[in-house]
């Protein structure tokens, strides 16, 4: 793991040299091909140094933090072009690679939860950096009070397991069973509220409609599974109270996941709609994960990563659409079909890996999440249902909506993509509907 921490943070120093955006992009894509080259991961920790190391779930998610961050850069060419702090903008960004990849690849529950908080500050950092509106400003706050609220206790409650333990090495307190119902909401909270659950998703709507193109995708692609990440890790310890309290969060999920798909449906602004949709999304990721089943929890972790790569790609064919029109509300990006017919393409492919069509990775995700679900209870069925309905129906309203209609009168005749708008989207729905045929990778890690 040092190798490639290491050789991130020689980057740093690059970052600040003019001219070297796009190298930086290129180390970095070549760093990712060096990551799946080393993938030698079983489900016990591997690499190991005194406080990092790899397993599994670790892998998938440095991987996909590589990669995101990859695709980020490419998608702000803006900031490239119109010289916005360009270098400030590579080093944020760089730090917070190295934040996240710390982060995954701790197997100290401290270290842990000090790179799980200080990933925070860089993505704050581009929100009001290069946010879009003046509103970022009140979006920043948000993220940031939504998250250290909860975050005090859970440090209290890590200081707690220490004390009784003598240790805070994640395979060592999976020897403990705790039955202590305070530890269990001082630490289960600060993920839920990352995930983030229903009645504390307040933040992510806001954080994502203000932020720039890179600071969507890096929240929806890897900051909501840093919550989902460290409740796989915490529930080994805290199977007790998980069978006492999980029937909560499965129960505001479900019902959550419903609500927050009839408030997709009517959405005008686009970005607004696809962070909703991540907020329903990440409600049947929470309730599969607490079932603590076994097809529960690799479905949470299939669908993560999937989620992943599926958001943050219409995070990008949002942008790409702002940048044309230079509105992302709905009765302005309509009739897309006649103005940029090539972008047809990826918006159908991309809105129907958002609804869990085959072949994507989304499908195999959801299909044992639901398994998971209804196997715990099978009065669940019914919200799982209109859940399902209601997620086809808001990503067919965001494809309809935006692609078919008049055309507004205000754009241009025509306006087609880019070659790198073009990689960009492919290399996102690629690794989507290729990671299924190698899915013992996401299914059979436990």
């Amino acid at each position: 793991m040092l190798k490639i921490i290491i050789s991130i943070m020689f980057l740093l120093p690059l970052c600040l040299m003019n001219n070297s955006y796009w190298m930086v992009q290129n180390f970095l894509f070549m760093l990712s091909f060096v990551f799946i080259l080393m993938n030698m991961y079983s489900n016990y920790f591997m690499s190991i140094s005194y406080l990092f190391g790899c397993d599994m779930i670790s892998y998938g998610l440095i991987l996909l933090s590589l990669w995101i961050i990859s695709l980020m850069l490419m998608a702000s060419e803006s900031i490239y072009k119109l010289n916005n702090y360009m270098n400030l903008f590579l080093l944020n960004i760089v730090m917070l690679l190295i934040l996240l990849i710390l982060t995954f690849s701790s197997m100290n529950l401290f270290m842990f939860y000090l790179f799980f908080e200080s990933s925070l500050i860089p993505t704050l950092f581009l929100i009001l950096g290069w946010g879009y509106q003046p509103e970022r400003l009140q979006a920043g706050v948000y993220l940031l009070f939504y998250t250290l609220l909860v975050s005090l206790p859970m440090l209290v409650g890590i200081f707690y397991l220490y004390k009784i333990t003598g240790t805070m090495i994640f395979f060592l307190l999976n020897n403990y069973m705790f039955n202590y119902d305070l530890l269990y909401f001082s630490l289960v909270m600060a993920f839920l509220v990352k995930m983030p659950m229903f009645l504390v998703h307040l933040w992510l709507p806001s954080a994502h409609v203000e932020a720039p193109v890179s600071g969507s995708m890096i929240l929806a692609g890897i900051m909501l599974k840093l919550g989902g990440y460290g409740l796989l890790r915490i529930f080994c310890f805290m199977q007790y109270m998980g069978l006492k309290f999980n029937f909560i969060w499965i129960s505001i999920s479900l019902v959550g996941g419903f609500l927050v798909s009839l408030i997709c449906l009517r959405q005008t602004d686009l970005k607004s709609l696809i962070a909703y949709s991540s907020v329903a999304h990440m409600g049947i990721v929470l309730s599969g994960l607490m079932t603590m089943s076994y097809m529960g929890i690799c479905g949470s972790y299939t669908l993560m990563i999937a989620h992943g790569l599926c958001s943050s790609g219409l995070f990008c064919l949002a942008n790409i659409s702002y940048e044309r029109l230079g509105s992302r509300s709905l009765f302005i990006n309509k009739g897309l079909l006649n103005f940029m017919p090539s972008m047809s393409l990826w918006w159908f492919l991309l809105s129907s890996a958002n609804m869990a069509a085959p072949p994507t990775l989304n499908l195999l995700g959801e299909v044992s999440l639901i398994n998971s679900i209804i196997n715990w209870s099978w009065i669940s069925m019914l919200m799982l249902s209109f859940l399902s309905f209601f997620s086809a129906a808001y990503t067919l309203y965001l494809y309809a909506y935006s692609q078919h209609g008049k055309i507004f009168s205000g754009g241009y005749s025509f306006s087609g993509g880019l070659i790198r708008e073009f990689l960009l989207l492919f290399l996102h729905w690629f690794p989507l509907n290729l990671l299924i045929l190698k899915s013992e990778m996401c299914m059979l890690w436990l």
